[in-house]
């Protein structure tokens, strides 16, 4: 009796994505409760204070005050303007080409961040990379 070697008709492979699809949605859920959303406008701040000694005025310094609502002094001397390149100019001036001057930044606690970053490019822009800032001893310690 002959034998029938014939090969069984090949089925194609089926791939069940269904357990795929619960797993990622179980990472979705997840990452969704996991997440936490919070507004960085509402942080309050409170800017350190510094304990250290009065220093005295030094030749080499050129200070910077900014006032809270944004207005500038240099040694004393008030700023026409908010623009960094008027505070580029200004600056040089006040450090006399002396490319070892200090720029001693002393904004205002509630001074608006921009104007300090504004300073910092200005002293950038005028060739002064040595800054440093100021604070106060804090009362009542």
């Amino acid at each position: 009796m002959p034998m029938n070697f014939r090969k069984a008709p090949a089925e194609d492979p089926e791939i069940n994505l269904i357990p795929f699809i619960d797993v990622l949605l179980v990472v979705i859920i997840f990452l969704m409760l996991s997440t936490t959303y919070s507004k960085f406008t509402e942080l309050q701040l409170t800017l350190p204070a510094a304990d250290a000694e009065k220093q005295q005025d030094r030749p080499n310094e050129v200070r910077v005050g900014i006032s809270q609502d944004g207005r500038y002094v240099i040694n004393g001397k008030p700023v026409d303007g908010r623009k960094v390149e008027v505070l580029a100019s200004e600056l040089k001036a006040a450090a006399n080409a002396n490319q070892q001057a200090i720029v001693v930044i002393a904004a205002d606690a509630n001074a608006p961040h921009q104007t300090v970053i504004a300073v910092m490019d200005a002293a950038r822009r005028a060739n002064l990379p040595r800054l440093t800032f100021a604070a106060q001893v804090p009362q009542g310690d």
